[in-house]
């Protein structure tokens, strides 16, 4: 039997320890049942000061149970080892023995503040921080940051990335030293900058920026809750596979409250992964789009009517194409909102039909209320309505650029005929494949064009009303609770969020700054990226007369990482020679760990290319413990996971070089980057995303024909 890692025993104790809470919560639970139980008794008495000092008894049991059920998973996240010899453990809700002992300290509790506060330049008293994550009860994972390298006792394990930072601590010569104090310093600035305006913290790969913005959210809600817990924190990613990544930290630290969306989710009731090519991407992300979309919810309805005909009283009605339109126009004045004038273009319309009524002298013609309220009756004039001038959802009308005819309508004058053609040919694919991730952003500008149809309000349902009129029998614990959780819930397209935090924000597209910008105009921002990784290939000055309409005119706050403590000194060095063919003087951040480990390049003939990559995927899976990311060209990613098959099972990702940004693998082999190299708009830039993914290891292999 082998010997047990250092990460297994530590997981050990983590687990014991929970194991205790978890059993200890079980009690309390049970206490605070019968407590509750014990309070309905008290109503027997019959007067009513028993049923007062009830339903006080009853709320504050039903208070305590319902605390202690829905704070169960991921109950413990965190741990301090303290320079005095003491251990907190750090979590969601405090929980003491049966001795008065502490188990878990509440993370708002003054004693907890150090998980968040302590940094190696100033440690608090904290000599190890251990994130902890945990799925139901189970331990999963364990991250340690060793804050006080010389109070450490010579047995204290450091695991995980905490190790690597651990190293760099206790080696020789203070320069090693400074460098991990910066690393922490240069990000507990950024996360602890003010909570008004906006953050901005640029940095290169590897230096910790996504981890910057969510640190930022959870202590955003620590220091105010009330503010960033009530109107909520929206957290923007690149892509599904990258939301996927970071879902389980906000939970890990301790946070359940910030909405994690990718750019192509953030319309409700629409979901797009798959990616168009950059010539494409930009033209759908330039604000010039807007103009288009403008002109297109102007325009008819595709296969609409072409004139209304109706007979009243013996007399034809009849209103044409021409006349159609002009009432559609008039009631379509500049800034008016399709889906809320339908009523006033219906009412033309009758209006129209009225005049005509009048001038052919229809018999016995009643006034003109009476008149609209018969014709209003009719089922072919309802018919007529709904096909004329329908509720329009925005991918109705996205759906009319599928038609060339109207898209070179559309867009003439506003695109370029080579942009035109790109869109026309783009969108053929549009009902067979889906939207992209970039028809997202047109299908939200396509929203506040069209509005909403105006709808009566509904009221809002009783919970405890049961069938029949019945009302069910609750206390006033159990109203407050249900009025509480009223309170939070938010609409599906809610815009309010209190924080907006953009991750790999050199990616967003002038017309997704849009989209955002919608949800935040009354939040606070955090914006992370690197401008070296950008995949944007449109008009730069329209991308930041963008996303400065999205932020306002708030304050500033700027913020540089310049340590890369992801990749060793070996494999960034690939990555930065890479962009060096693009930027010969930028600025790069410092890799300061080195594993003695070279990054393995392969050329291999084109038809070895798959069983090359099988083999070296699987040789990374057995060199390193954690995960392994294949990299490939986006159109090959399909293809790739093809010649994998279930190669590593959960631990192997195959993604492409754009799903990539943001993400980080213990392990990558880099498919074809010659194919990601060759995009003339921003392959060389995509490139040095891909090979700065990998902690460990990097295998290149490229097939030659």
């Amino acid at each position: 039997m082998t010997d047990q890692t250092t990460l297994d025993r530590e997981i050990a104790v983590e687990q014991r320890h929970l194991d205790r809470v978890y059993a200890r919560l079980a009690e309390l639970r049970r206490s605070a049942a019968d407590a509750e139980r014990e309070g309905y008794r008290l109503a027997r008495v019959g007067n009513f000061g028993a049923l007062v000092e009830r339903d006080a008894m009853v709320f504050h049991a039903a208070q305590r149970r319902h605390v202690l059920e829905a704070e169960h998973e991921g109950l413990v996240f965190g741990r301090l080892d303290l320079s005095a010899g003491q251990v907190l453990h750090v979590g969601r809700l405090g929980v003491r023995g049966e001795n008065a002992e502490t188990l878990v300290v509440d993370w708002r509790a003054p004693a907890a503040a150090a998980f968040y506060q302590a940094t190696p330049a100033e440690p608090l008293g904290v000599v190890r921080r251990r994130t902890i994550q945990s799925s139901a009860e189970k331990v999963t994972r364990i991250e340690d940051d060793l804050l006080d390298p010389a109070a450490a006792p010579p047995d204290m394990a450091v695991v995980g990335d905490g190790a690597l930072l651990a190293t760099l601590s206790r080696a020789t010569g203070r320069g090693m030293r400074d460098i991990v104090a910066t690393i922490q310093r240069e990000q507990d600035q950024a996360i602890r900058s003010p909570g008004s305006g906006v953050t901005i913290v640029s940095g290169g790969p590897g230096t910790g920026k996504t981890a910057v913005a969510l640190h930022r959210a959870a202590y955003l809600l620590y220091s105010d809750r009330n503010r960033y817990a009530g109107g909520g924190i929206l957290v923007v990613g690149p892509s599904t596979v990258f939301v996927q990544y970071i879902a389980s930290v906000l939970p890990s630290l301790g946070e359940e409250n910030a909405t994690l969306h990718s750019l192509g989710s953030l319309f409700p009731g629409m979901s797009a992964t798959r990616t168009d090519p950059p010539e494409v991407a930009a033209v759908k992300g330039s604000l010039r789009m807007r103009r288009v979309l403008e002109r297109a919810v102007r325009d008819a309805v595709p296969d609409s009517p072409e004139e209304l005909r109706l007979l009243y009283r013996g007399e034809l009605l009849r209103l044409e194409r021409r006349e159609l339109d002009g009432i559609r126009d008039r009631a379509l004045p500049r800034g008016a909102r399709r889906n809320e004038v339908r009523r006033a273009a219906f009412d033309a319309v009758l209006s129209a039909l009225y005049a005509q009524a009048r001038q052919l002298r229809v018999g016995r013609l009643p006034e003109q209320r009476a008149f609209e309220d018969e014709i209003i009756e009719r089922p072919e004039f309802r018919e007529f309505l709904k096909a004329w001038w329908p509720r329009l959802h925005p991918r109705h009308v996205l759906g009319w650029l599928t038609r060339p005819d109207r898209l070179r309508r559309y867009a003439g004058g506003i695109l370029a005929g080579s942009e035109i053609r790109l869109l026309s040919a783009a969108y053929r694919s549009l009902d067979t494949e889906g939207l992209t991730i970039a028809d997202i952003a047109l299908l939200d500008e396509l929203d506040a064009l069209l509005g909403k149809p105006v709808q009566r309000a509904k009221p809002r349902r009783d919970p405890f009303q049961l069938a029949g009129g019945v009302r069910e029998l609750s206390t006033f614990a159990d109203r407050q609770r249900a009025a509480r959780a009223a309170a939070r819930e938010r609409p599906a397209d809610y815009r309010e969020y209190a924080h907006v935090v953009v991750d790999e924000a050199q990616d967003v597209s002038p017309m997704q700054w849009r989209m955002i910008g919608r949800r935040g105009r009354l939040a606070s921002w955090t914006v992370v990226g690197d401008p070296a990784q950008t995949a944007w290939t449109g008009d730069a000055e329209e991308l930041t007369r963008a996303r400065d309409q999205a932020l306002g005119r708030r304050r500033r706050h700027q913020f540089t990482l310049t340590t890369n403590y992801r990749n060793s000194a070996e494999i960034f060095a690939v990555a930065a020679a890479e962009i060096r063919r693009l930027y010969p003087e930028l600025p790069l951040p410092t890799a300061v760990r080195s594993t003695g480990v070279a990054p393995v390049e392969r050329t291999v003939p084109a038809a070895e290319l798959p069983a090359a990559t099988v083999e070296a995927a699987g040789t990374l899976l057995g060199e390193v413990e954690g995960t392994v990311g294949v990299i490939t060209p986006v159109p090959r990613r399909d293809e790739v996971a093809g010649w994998l098959g279930e190669l590593g099972g959960s631990r192997l990702q195959v993604v492409t070089s754009l799903q990539a940004k943001g993400m980080e693998y213990d392990g990558v082999v880099l498919v074809a980057p010659s194919e990601i190299r060759a995009d003339p708009g921003s392959g060389v830039r995509t490139l040095y995303v891909a090979l700065s993914r990998a902690t460990q290891r990097l295998t290149t292999i490229d097939p030659v024909t």
